[in-house]
């Protein structure tokens, strides 16, 4: 794939720091001979209908408009190739459920790719009803190699922060504790998130105190259009369902001081069809931990939306796919 270093729309100051940083060096000490940006626009690959479509509806989060532009393109049940273990429960309460998905060979020591879907931190399922999406994310994973898992967690406004970060840490130890009958290796763990689940795998990533093991229990973290900085991030009623309305406290519960901390191969990408804050977001947390010397893997996928970026997994769209498989695949 073709790709193209990003060299506009950030902010003066955001490009500042990020000329200054370099991706981390073998050793993970974080020299480099070179300093460059490390976000890359993902030319678009959408099909053409499908584009247009997508800006007509905008730079918006529309989960009923982009569905139907991408169930053509899923598998429908039953999955060839895969065996599925459904609503294994890994908690008490009725959504501490968890699906896991495997491929027919018996091989072990398979990467675990852990799923955490999104819903403004008030809605939202792994899956619902009959509809491919989240399972496509778990087939793409199965198609690669690697178990899939895909999560369900409670929600705002009945269970606020760190309600979540809580249920991560019980369906995590549920993975490292089961795994391996699945073929999967608990050594090898990815948890990835899309956009309020992105935020629950930043603020995992950013506080100790959630983690299953010293250093998060994770060989890496992958957040797509996400949210790092509550003291930053729009004060919307979906924020404020989850991490309060007393603002004061949004410093101690933001992910991104945590996250400059660890030592956690990160993963993180936006749409270029993404509401702002998303754009805004992203590029204040690469900026900072590049400024760390922690650069993550950043792209910004042109022509996605902010969910098409999700819906397309697992077809011919590789524009996010192909880095991340990539990403996977170089964990240790």
């Amino acid at each position: 794939m073709n790709l193209r270093i990003r060299s506009a729309s950030l902010t003066a100051t955001v490009a500042l720091l990020l000329g200054a940083c370099s991706p981390l060096s073998p050793s993970g000490d974080g020299a480099a001979p070179a300093a460059r940006s490390p976000v890359i626009d993902v030319p678009s690959v959408v099909p053409a209908d499908i584009l247009a479509r997508l800006k007509a509806i905008g730079p918006v989060v529309a989960p009923p408009a982009t569905a139907p532009l991408y169930t053509p393109l899923q598998q429908r049940e039953p999955y060839a190739g895969a065996r599925i273990a459904r609503n294994e429960r890994y908690g008490d309460d009725a959504r501490h459920r968890l699906d896991v998905f495997t491929g027919l060979d018996k091989s072990l020591g398979k990467p675990v790719l852990v799923f955490v879907h999104g819903g403004a931190f008030i809605a939202g399922d792994k899956r619902t009803g009959d509809s491919p999406f989240y399972d496509n994310i778990a087939l793409w994973a199965v198609r690669n190699g690697f178990v899939g898992v895909n999560m369900t967690y409670r929600l705002a406004p009945a269970h606020p922060w760190p309600a979540a970060q809580q249920d991560l840490n019980a369906a995590l130890q549920w993975v490292r504790q089961n795994i391996l009958r699945f073929g999967g290796d608990p050594g090898r763990i990815v948890l990835m998130g899309h956009s309020a689940g992105a935020a629950h795998v930043a603020q995992y990533l950013g506080h100790a105190g959630f983690h299953v093991a010293p250093g998060s229990g994770l060989a890496g973290a992958v957040m797509i259009s996400g949210l790092f900085d509550t003291t930053t991030a729009d004060a919307s009623p979906a924020l404020q369902a989850y991490f309060g309305k007393d603002r004061s406290l949004y410093a101690q519960r933001s992910a991104l001081p945590g996250m400059l901390q660890s030592r956690v191969p990160m993963f993180i990408a936006w749409a270029e069809l993404d509401p702002p804050d998303f754009h805004r977001q992203a590029e204040q947390a690469v900026a900072a931990l590049c400024a760390q010397g922690r650069c993550p893997k950043a792209y910004r996928l042109l022509g996605h939306s902010h969910m098409s970026e999700v819906y397309a997994i697992h077809s011919e769209d590789e524009s996010l796919t192909g880095n991340l498989r990539d990403f996977i695949r170089a964990l240790r």
